[in-house]
């Protein structure tokens, strides 16, 4: 999802910019960081502690999917006791928790087993050590071990269960400033500079992707022929405003407090979280 950021940059953005590896995090302890793109998850994870952040722009709604073992799966009732690989904490468990919910299935109805790495992830699934893994198709050098891997005995990253993944989760992956920052007259006419770059970036995105791959390609260590399988369940939409996403922070915010062993934000504090003049005036400039 970065990539979007960094074709803007290159393309369309007049002044400079420099990329560091990181997130939300960042931006709350480093105040040379001007911008950060991260997850919902995130957002809502600091916002907790650092009520100054704010999601100034959506950059993509990416629709999850779960990677399969072929045998014995075909519909999420079937993940009853298995185990499933995934990432802890993050969205990508949330999704996990919510799809087998959609079963009928509580947190004791199968075993999650964490990992760091996409490497570890694949040789454990390809093994039959654990039956499901979150998918990891757009992490550097993942996609093409998963396209890669056996068809004869797992699911290549096709779209299954794709009629219920939206309605169940996608993660919003949003670009992220703070008040203070959007106080500075100068810091805020360069971010606002930076997302009318963005949404000339998001028209290519949109309209003529495969003009991009090879960029992308390089960027994130993924292939094109991944690539191009992928971007289907990437929505590039260039705003905040979609209609349900402070209730949506706010459903996913008990989710998050819960695991972060604190009260859940109301809305009347969620909403703080979303800002949504930076973009207004971009559009209108």
């Amino acid at each position: 999802e970065y990539t979007l950021e960094l074709i803007a940059s290159k393309k369309f953005y007049a002044g400079t910019t420099s990329f560091v590896n990181g997130g939300v995090t960042n931006i709350v302890s480093d105040t040379s960081i001007h911008l950060a793109a991260n997850a919902e998850t995130q957002a809502l994870r600091h916002y907790a502690t650092h009520k100054d952040l704010r999601i100034i722009y959506t950059v993509a709604e990416i629709a999850y999917r779960l990677i399969a073992n072929k045998k014995d799966i075909t519909s999420p009732a079937d993940l009853k006791g298995k185990r499933i690989g995934t990432f802890p904490s993050t969205s990508a468990a949330h999704f996990v928790e919510k799809l087998l919910a959609s079963a009928g299935l509580g947190a004791s109805g199968y075993s999650v087993v964490s990992g760091s790495i996409c490497s570890a992830h694949l040789a454990v699934l390809e093994r039959s050590r654990i039956c499901f893994s979150t998918d990891l198709s757009t992490q550097s050098g993942c996609g093409d071990q998963l396209y890669n891997l056996p068809s004869t005995r797992l699911e290549r990253p096709i779209w299954r269960y794709s009629k219920i993944r939206q309605t169940i989760y996608r993660e919003i992956f949003n670009l992220h400033s703070t008040a203070t920052k959007h106080k500075d007259a100068a810091t805020r006419k360069g971010i606002i500079a930076l997302l009318k770059a963005l949404n000339q970036a998001l028209n290519i995105y949109n309209t003529d992707p495969s003009s991009i791959f090879s960029q992308v390609s390089s960027a994130v260590g993924v292939s094109a022929a991944v690539l191009k399988e992928v971007w289907p369940v990437h929505s590039f939409n260039g705003t905040i405003l979609a209609p349900d996403v402070l209730d949506f922070l706010v459903q996913e915010d008990a989710w998050v407090a819960q695991r972060d062993r604190r009260n859940a934000m109301t809305k009347e504090e969620l909403t703080n979280l979303i800002d949504p003049s930076v973009l207004a005036e971009a559009l209108e400039s």
